[in-house]
């Protein structure tokens, strides 16, 4: 069976593809040279599975989207407590290049304003310069399962441009907050800032976040999990700069965007995403990924303050013995997308096997909109492969997404009555 979510990602981004809302980051001259017609998604379980739509290949600057990163990479290096004493965590309420400090400590208010992600950098082990962006590059590396590079031409038309950036960084100097040469650090940050990724990149780096720090490919426990929370943490405050809070009621996924039109979303528990269009709103974000982001936290439920820690337990071992071309699929506690996107797989995984399938949802606590969206696509797709389906749910949790789809599928109210019917066939 084919799981419908490339399909449903395709169906997004279609809906989102429209009006002419936005303008490209023209103040950096390579940047205002984009194809303002890519548009792409990407998802990425916590397990590293990735679905994707649209331009997924298409190769952008990651910009602002690094600054998470390096973060959680100064924080490795050197520890939540002495990175506190560089960078604050208090959302600012301002532009993301503003020339602002506390004003009590004299430090950058937090991680992903321009000022708090120069000190950062200036925290990255390496050289200064380039040294410093390497490091980050190889982290970023090590996270994709791929050799990234830096676009040399965006690099070079955003330092020749970076006069602000270098007023931030004497500023910083000028407080202590950064140490050696000014002209390097905003240098080595303009290089971090330059490196190319496309959406199933950025998903994979968000599938780590959303995974406690631990890389689904290669089971590397890249972070601890309570550097991944402090991270997270930031991203949910401050990682839309000052459209933060509007962001959070809205959507609710912890997120960072980037100037070049990426948008970086993690759900803990439940997966990485990632958006990508160039064109961009009064607050530096991109106009159709805010659209993309907020339809999909919409359709899913997967606002940060309703969603479920895990997907591990959704799917329970069988206690009863069944004829061996019948497959019984038990579901038990609460489904959201991360349990019905596993169960997809599951099915998926049956290739081309045609014997009944019996799916038992009579230990189902509560099933949110998408969980119940994912389970009911899955008994059509099913259908219109020849396969007899037989669902326990005595319940009816699934019956009105039945309904809605004209489907006939044989209901029972205990199991073993289903396995009976299934034997039969």
């Amino acid at each position: 069976m084919k799981t419908p979510l490339p399909d449903y990602l395709a169906r997004l981004l279609a809906q989102c593809d429209s009006g002419d809302g936005g303008q490209l980051a023209d103040y950096i001259p390579e940047l205002a040279q984009a194809d303002p017609h890519k548009m792409a998604i990407a998802i990425c379980t916590t397990d590293g599975v990735v679905y994707a739509a649209g331009d997924t290949d298409y190769e952008f600057t990651i910009q602002s989207i690094s600054k998470p990163f390096a973060y959680a990479l100064a924080l490795r290096e050197h520890g939540l407590d002495a990175v506190l004493r560089k960078v604050g965590v208090e959302p600012s309420g301002e532009a993301f290049n503003e020339l602002s400090l506390d004003e009590r400590t004299e430090r950058p208010l937090n991680p992903m304003i321009n000022a708090g992600a120069i000190t950062t950098h200036a925290l990255l082990p390496g050289s200064p310069g380039a040294g410093r962006a390497q490091a980050l590059q190889a982290l970023l590396e090590r996270m994709t399962g791929r050799s990234l590079q830096v676009d040399e031409a965006v690099y070079n038309s955003e330092l020749e441009t970076a006069f602000r950036n270098l007023s931030l960084a004497y500023m910083l100097r000028n407080v202590g907050a950064v140490q050696g040469d000014v002209s390097e650090i905003v240098a080595g940050y303009t290089r971090q800032c330059a490196i190319k990724v496309n959406v199933q990149d950025l998903a994979r780096m968000a599938g780590i976040l959303a995974n406690q720090g631990r890389c689904p490919r290669t089971r590397e426990q890249l972070f601890d999990r309570k550097l991944v929370r402090q991270v997270l943490s930031v991203m949910t405050s401050c990682g839309m700069y000052n459209g933060a809070g509007d962001w959070l009621s809205r959507v609710g996924i912890p997120a960072k965007s980037g100037v070049a039109g990426g948008i970086l979303g993690a759900l803990p528990g439940q997966f990485g995403v990632a958006v990508f269009s160039p064109k961009l709103d009064e607050a530096g974000n991109s106009v159709r990924g805010v659209r993309m982001m907020e339809r999909l936290s919409g359709d899913m439920g997967l606002h940060v303050m309703e969603a479920l820690p895990t997907a591990r337990a959704s799917l329970r071992n069988p206690e009863v013995q069944v004829r061996a071309d019948i497959d019984l699929y038990e579901l038990q506690g609460d489904i959201h997308f991360a349990q019905g996107e596993l169960l997809l797989r599951n099915l998926q995984d049956r290739g081309q096997r045609l014997g009944p399938v019996i799916l038992d949802v009579s230990r189902v606590i509560e099933l949110n909109a998408i969980g119940g969206r994912l389970l009911v696509d899955a008994v059509a797709h099913m259908q219109q492969e020849g396969v007899w389906v037989g669902l326990v749910d005595p319940g009816q949790l699934l019956q009105q997404g039945i309904n809605a789809k004209s489907l006939r599928v044989n209901t029972f109210s205990q199991l073993q009555t289903a396995i009976e019917a299934a034997c039969r066939q």
